[in-house]
């Protein structure tokens, strides 16, 4: 498998990649007032790195296919953006999709889609692999390693 955001932190240069939202993943069913501080532009949403637009979609196809509502989303997301504004992180955007990511591991785990061990022993794994790939070669991550959890 391999990782759809690979966010390589040794990477010397400055650009990222924009990965637009396709129209197909459109929220226009979703209530998306949370979303006011998601960088946009005139197509609609973008991300600087591919694991933010990954972690998108999951939320609204989660949401989509009934595992929580939008507004439990909008509030789990809001509190998670609190908690970050509490500890002092900049309200930069810097932290945004951290902050989305950290709400959707919590829904996850709140609705029993899996549980705090299965998403440690993943991130685990991902970072083992991240850790164990060449510099310029796309993360993979082992059929042993995803069948283990």
């Amino acid at each position: 498998m391999t990782f759809p955001g690979n966010s390589d932190s040794r990477s010397h240069d400055n650009e990222h990649q924009t990965v637009p939202l396709k129209q197909s993943d459109s929220t226009s069913d979703c209530d998306t007032s949370v979303l006011l501080k998601l960088p946009k532009d005139a197509d609609g949403p973008v991300f600087r790195e591919p694991w933010q637009a990954s972690a998108f979609a999951l939320a609204v196809s989660l949401s989509r296919h009934g595992h929580f509502t939008w507004p439990e989303w909008a509030k789990t997301l809001s509190e998670e953006l609190r908690a970050s504004a509490a500890r002092g992180e900049p309200d930069d955007g810097s932290h945004y999709y951290h902050c989305w990511l950290t709400a959707l591991e919590r829904l996850v785990v709140e609705k029993r889609l899996s549980d705090v061990g299965t998403l440690l022993t993943q991130k685990e794994a991902w970072a083992d692999a991240y850790r164990r790939t060449p510099h310029g070669q796309p993360v993979t991550l082992g059929v042993e390693a995803a069948t283990d959890a």
